[in-house]
């Protein structure tokens, strides 16, 4: 099975965050970036690459997002801080 990808996205430092999966992460954030896909990414404008993590089994993939979206806001704040302190955006990083 192939690997995968766990992914925040915001608008700015300390905004919305969007975390997401995906086998192919250049794709999915040029996708977001470009606001190709209808919903909650293109309706608060949420461009901004500032976390990702690689994962060999896509399957560890899903089941880190899901972890992930439970933590409290803050615990999502300090990964990104302790990964990005400066919120780059991560997109240009990508191969």
């Amino acid at each position: 099975m192939a690997g995968g990808w766990v992914y925040i996205i915001t608008n700015k430092p300390n905004g919305t965050l969007y975390i997401g999966v995906t086998s192919d992460i250049a794709r999915r954030a040029w996708e977001h970036r470009e606001g190709v896909a209808e919903g909650f990414t293109k309706k608060h404008g949420l461009k901004r690459l500032v976390y990702v993590e690689r994962h060999e089994n896509i399957r560890d993939a899903i089941q880190r997002e899901k972890s992930l979206k439970r933590w409290l806001r803050a615990s999502k704040l300090r990964l990104i801080h302790a990964a990005n302190p400066d919120w780059r955006d991560l997109y240009d990083t990508l191969a």
